[in-house]
């Protein structure tokens, strides 16, 4: 599995706890930045693991910012992907089982370093009801949201 990741100043912290995590669990891991706490504009890393994602470079992809609203707002710009701000591990299973996100986004004021990472660790690991139901009513609402982009 490969995931990109990526961040702002607000997310940095943040961001290299949870690599650290990825690497150690023996998942390939491309940081797409930033790279230190100098203030830098967010929609620059959100396009970058977007695009990432969206041409298959990355499995998933994960942003972080200081509410991850602004991250959630810029990577949905991107066709192919459905992007998701995620506060609990409830929301982080319910996303993949039911709108097959393809990047998870955090916002590190309201996230603390262990509970994001139950919440990345159930995103990449929780499978689209879709995968295991070819007749689930999830692959059609999926379906849905891609012919919205097409407009």
């Amino acid at each position: 599995m490969k995931i990109s990741i990526g961040c702002d100043h607000g997310g940095f912290l943040l961001k290299e706890e949870i690599k650290k995590y990825l690497i150690n669990e023996g998942i390939n891991v491309l940081d797409k930045g930033c790279y230190n706490l100098d203030r830098v504009d967010y929609p620059i890393y959100a396009k970058d693991v977007s695009i990432d994602v969206s041409t298959g470079v990355s499995d998933f992809g994960i942003l972080i910012c200081t509410t991850g609203i602004g991250m959630s707002i810029c990577a949905n710009k991107v066709k192919g992907i459905r992007a998701a701000l995620v506060g609990s591990e409830e929301a982080s299973k319910l996303t993949r089982e039911h709108n097959n996100s393809n990047v998870l986004c955090l916002g590190a004021k309201f996230t603390g370093k262990d509970e994001a990472i139950k919440i990345v660790d159930i995103f990449l690991k929780q499978k689209f009801d879709g995968d295991i139901n070819k007749n689930s009513r999830h692959i059609q609402r999926v379906n849905l949201i891609k012919r919205m982009e097409e407009n």
